[in-house]
């Protein structure tokens, strides 16, 4: 069976199974077909028709119904932790590499998206806000990993201040304040994880790119408003399979909004976070073009706020490893150079098959890199 029939007819029978039990989650799936459908991201077609729906939806159509990125945007906190509903996609983003009492070592990733649908206006199921989570432990043996969808406008899902408050259902990260640190996240799935996880800033935001303008392509206006928080220090505890580990680790937070993040003739990203050992923040991203050089941007950023930005002739990757899984192709291993400032990595992942079997599916894992620095991190691969 085709994947786009598959789960199309996986849907169905869900809510065919669920209707006696449960008639409110049946009608959620429901709206799950409703909202990936209306962003034109799925359909019951042939798998041919279903490639790259992570590069899909950040390729999206024009439309003066979204507001536009331009460059000369004012950032404002703790305002710009809220949404921008006017945009057409949008991302909290967490990362982390924690370490349990017994040495044991995990990777760790919750994420938030919003998308603005073009049909739908006004308040409750009328709302044309989406939402969608993502939730990710791995270990060295094993990843846990769940999705979920909700409709804006129902209190099911969304962004709120005075004080922070993200959440999808029982996933949750609620502050004390407008900002989200320190913050405490907290999370519970069938899938077999829970935990609870406070999380402090111990060093400046980042704006990435000519001061938020991130720009996407050389030479088309394409870009997003973008941030990171890269110094983030995690402490407590997540449940795996019933089995308790008390931890700790270094964070890295990023947000980014735009209503059209690629160019048609863009395949796929590659993107690094990586903390080094002398306490820099590195991060670099590669936009992958058919036909032509990618397109690469990036950062090098303190504690203290200082900021290097890195520009495209600064930063050397080249793919050195590959492995398949599931049928696609992809690095796992990099060589990563930025000259200008004595950085020369070898970049390893903690596990190959970290392919996550979601509907927008995507690599992304903890990385760990050795040479002229060592560190850590997390890598994110899409559109192989």
């Amino acid at each position: 069976m085709a994947a786009g029939e598959a789960v199309c007819n996986h849907v169905i029978k869900g809510v065919v199974l669920m209707k006696g039990r449960n008639f409110l989650r049946g009608y959620l799936i429901v709206s799950l077909v409703a909202i990936v459908a209306v962003l034109g991201l799925l359909s019951c077609e042939p798998e041919e028709a279903q490639v790259n729906r992570s590069v899909s939806m950040m390729v999206g159509p024009d439309s003066d119904q979204f507001a536009q990125v331009v460059p000369g945007y004012q950032f404002e906190f703790p305002r710009d932790h809220l949404p921008h509903p006017e945009f057409r996609t949008e991302w909290w983003y967490l990362t982390a590499n924690l370490k349990a009492e017994d040495g044991e070592e995990f990777g760790f990733q919750w994420t938030l998206f919003r998308s603005r649908s073009l049909s739908g206006e006004g308040h409750g199921w009328e709302n044309p806000q989406r939402y969608m989570a993502h939730l990710v432990v791995t270990g060295e043996d094993k990843v846990w990993s769940a999705e979920r969808f909700a409709r804006g406008g129902i209190g099911q899902a969304g962004v709120l201040g005075q004080p922070f408050r993200a959440w999808l259902d029982n996933w949750e990260w609620r502050s004390f304040s407008d900002s989200p640190f320190p913050g405490v996240l907290s999370f519970a799935d069938d899938s077999g994880m829970a935990g609870k996880l406070a999380i402090q800033q111990t060093g400046n935001i980042v704006l990435q790119g000519e001061q938020g303008y991130s720009k996407k392509h050389a030479t088309k206006d394409i870009a997003s408003y973008y941030f990171s928080a890269p110094f983030l220090q995690i402490d407590g505890r997540i449940e795996l399979d019933g089995q308790r580990f008390e931890v700790t680790g270094e964070a890295w937070f990023d947000r980014e909004w735009s209503s059209r993040g690629l160019a048609d003739n863009q395949l796929g990203w590659d993107w690094f976070a990586i903390h080094l050992d002398d306490g820099s923040a590195l991060m670099l991203y590669q936009i992958r073009e058919k036909d032509t050089r990618p397109y690469y941007f990036g950062s090098l950023s303190w504690a203290d706020g200082r900021i290097d930005v890195l520009e495209a002739e600064d930063i050397q990757l080249l793919p050195v490893t590959f492995s398949t899984q599931g049928g696609k192709t992809h690095p796992v291993a990099w060589q990563i150079d930025v000259p200008s400032k004595g950085i020369k990595l070898k970049v390893d992942v903690v596990r190959k098959e970290q392919w996550l079997p979601f509907i927008f599916s995507y690599w992304e894992g903890p990385i760990r890199v050795t040479g002229s620095h060592t560190g850590q991190g997390f890598m994110e691969l899409t559109g192989y």
